[in-house]
């Protein structure tokens, strides 16, 4: 039986995955935490086994630091990570011996729309992302577009084309990494959602995820629960334990 603590408990995420652990029996939740808890005192409390950590952007890099301090093994689905700050924590737990993950996303199907945007990438590699959120999402652009870029540009075999930057007002073209155009949107009504345009001669090819319930990452966290016990090194991205 794995031993879980939810940190975020009482967020709209938290709250589907205190759901998701109570009703999977390998699982035992030992702990519902938020962000004012002593969070290393109930992890040494419960002598819990893993953390899934959905607070906020701001604090994910803090609390995968106490988790991994704190011997257990962090499952972080809070956003917003600088690959440096990535590198740091895998080698803290390599330090430690532990496993875990940094996922920008727990959707299956966001991480197949991530895999085949870089697939794509290889021969198609001018593309553009826009990505949509509720107004309560915290970072922009989200970690699933930065993740999503970083695939791109590791994939691409060839620099993309030369375009116009001019812009009548500021911000027009978006924000940009890897030399891939990111845009966001923040409006009601909105779970989240992600399109990659691509551009080639004489066509066009968009790659769409959208999320419709928050219930759609539970699966994701669900296997990377079951994984990071069995692992001693942390991961970045949900793709690295399917494969």
């Amino acid at each position: 039986m794995i031993k879980v603590i939810v940190n975020g408990a009482k967020g709209r995420m938290g709250r589907e995955a205190v759901k998701m652990i109570q009703h999977d029996t390998n699982f035992t939740l030992v702990g519902e935490c938020v962000l004012k808890d002593d969070l290393a005192q109930v992890i040494k409390s419960t002598n819990a086994d893993v953390v899934v950590d959905l607070t906020v952007a701001s604090a994910g890099f803090e609390n995968a630091k106490i988790i991994l301090n704190a011997g257990a093994c962090p499952v972080i689905g809070t956003s917003g990570f600088q690959l440096q700050q990535v590198k740091d924590l895998q080698q803290l737990a390599k330090s430690r011996q532990l496993g875990g993950l940094i996922a920008p996303n727990f959707s299956i199907g966001a991480v197949l729309m991530m895999k085949f945007a870089a697939q794509a990438a290889k021969y198609l590699p001018d593309a553009e992302i826009i990505e949509a959120h509720s107004p309560q999402k915290e970072e922009s652009p989200s970690g699933t577009a930065l993740r999503t870029a970083e695939l791109i540009s590791s994939a691409r075999n060839k620099s993309t084309m030369a375009y116009s930057d001019k812009e009548l007002l500021n911000g027009a073209r978006g924000a940009e990494l890897h030399h891939v155009k990111l845009h966001s949107i923040r409006l009601p009504g909105i779970v989240a959602q992600q399109t990659v345009f691509f551009g080639g001669l004489s066509e066009t090819l968009k790659i769409e995820h959208n999320t419709l319930h928050r219930e759609s990452f539970m699966l994701g966290i669900c296997l990377a629960c079951k994984e990071v016990v069995k692992r001693n090194t942390l991961v970045y991205g949900l793709e690295e334990l399917i494969n």
